[in-house]
């Protein structure tokens, strides 16, 4: 299966470059915090070394034996595994589920670190994520551009016409998802070209299109807010560089076509999937927009700085977020963020990972309803914006997903295609 080809030889990789980062900030490490630098360095790439191990001998997974606040959650969930009535008993690489032991090794990763103070705030991905927004400078220009030119005639749009600039900003944050880090294994994955010129062409890929039923939400929302109630959409975020940027535009423009009134960003809380983005990505990614010698980008990230301070853009993490728990058991784990959520008139879950957790990462027929699949989940209405690359896809029509298969067998995981996929909710 897919998800033993990313066990065995995707997951290694990572932690191999994992390793080879730390070992090329040692210099670093030591002119920061001297000798205590440089055995940090050490103990946590002995803890690495041996993670990358256990995994590639099938060894069973051993609770975490840190003080960090989320352990009591993981081993309470690696007791729910071994208990399983159709489980083997003890869960290990490579006979567990998929999502579980992904997610194990990111929060394993975390753990080497966080046990390693002096370097215990050092994020082991953040010159890849770095990378990838200067490598995606074109796009990020174009864009920026083609939303700063939008603007000036904003207010003299028609209904018909803001849907069209909608439905494109929506299409890029979803193609800015094929920018991912974790799925590439860390190689370059950046975004080259102008981001707005092959829409067209892509629309063909798009394999389930609720861009409409997301728009009526939106403008019915808008017509039916009062004094009192402010149109919430929050976005649930997935990679850095690019797709982060994709998305920022995305929310401008729904404060800026009065859409929406305020817009929530969710983030991790600790580095995650090597490019998903964590608040010092978030803050950052602004900061350099801001200071960028470009007059568009500058002035795109002047302004979201501004809509930070007034608070109608708020950046939040969540431990639920980097769990390796699916959605559906969000409302018993992390109740306070399931309240959170049900604030919101619209929630856009971007990406891969977040559609897996919000499908219970099976292997579904392809037909069955997304409703169905949410399994309770319905905080607020929700819509995934993601790109296929892992083999769980549902709510296509009788025979879709078998008629793509016929004409290419890899079309679950190359990223080629995507979904726009909506829930009303309950």
């Amino acid at each position: 299966s897919f998800a033993y080809f990313t066990i065995k030889d995707r997951l290694p990789q990572i932690l191999t470059r994992v390793i080879d980062t730390l070992h090329r900030h040692k210099n670093e490490f030591f002119e920061e915090h001297g000798e205590k630098g440089v055995e940090a360095e050490k103990r946590a790439i002995s803890f690495l070394s041996k993670l990358r191990n256990e995994l590639q001998t099938d060894k069973p997974v051993t609770p975490l034996e840190d003080e960090l606040p989320d352990a009591a959650l993981w081993n309470q969930y690696l007791d729910y595994q071994r208990n399983l009535p159709n489980g083997s008993g003890e869960p290990s690489w490579f006979q567990s589920p998929w999502l579980y032991v992904e997610c194990y090794m990111y929060r394993r990763i975390h753990a080497a670190l966080a046990q390693n103070p002096p370097i215990d705030n050092f994020d082991v991905f953040k010159e890849g994520k770095a990378q990838n927004f200067f490598e995606s400078q074109e796009a990020v220009i174009a864009l920026c551009t083609y939303f700063q030119e939008l603007l000036k005639n904003i207010k003299d749009l028609d209904e018909k016409q803001l849907q069209e600039e909608f439905f494109k900003l929506l299409q890029v944050s979803l193609w800015g998802n094929k920018c991912d880090l974790s799925f590439s294994a860390g190689q370059d994955s950046s975004q080259k070209s102008s981001p707005l010129q092959s829409l067209e062409n892509m629309v063909p890929y798009i394999l389930v299109n609720d861009m409409e039923k997301v728009w009526s939400l939106l403008v019915n929302a808008k017509k039916n807010r009062t004094e009192r109630s402010n149109v919430r959409v929050d976005i649930i975020l997935d990679n850095a560089g690019f797709e982060l940027v994709s998305d920022l535009v995305l929310a401008d423009f729904l404060l800026s076509s009065k859409l929406a009134d305020e817009v929530y960003f969710h983030g991790k809380s600790i580095p995650w999937y090597v490019s998903d983005t964590t608040k010092h990505d978030f803050n950052w990614t602004i900061k350099q927009l801001g200071s960028a010698n470009h007059m568009w980008m500058s002035r795109c990230g002047i302004n979201w700085e501004g809509n930070l301070k007034k608070g109608v853009w708020v950046f939040c993490d969540h431990m639920f977020w980097t769990l390796p728990h699916d959605f559906s058991s969000m409302s018993e784990v992390a109740p306070d963020l399931y309240a959170e959520l049900q604030k919101s008139n619209l929630l856009l879950f971007k990406g891969d990972l977040n559609y897996r957790k919000l499908t219970g990462d099976r292997k579904w027929e392809y037909s069955v309803p997304f409703h169905q699949v949410l399994n309770k989940f319905h905080p607020a209405p929700l819509c995934s914006l993601r790109t296929l690359k892992s083999d769980t896809q549902v709510g296509l029509k009788p025979g879709q997903g078998e008629q793509v298969q016929a004409s290419e067998s890899e079309w679950m995981v190359s990223g080629k295609y995507g979904v726009v996929q909506f829930d009303a909710g309950l």
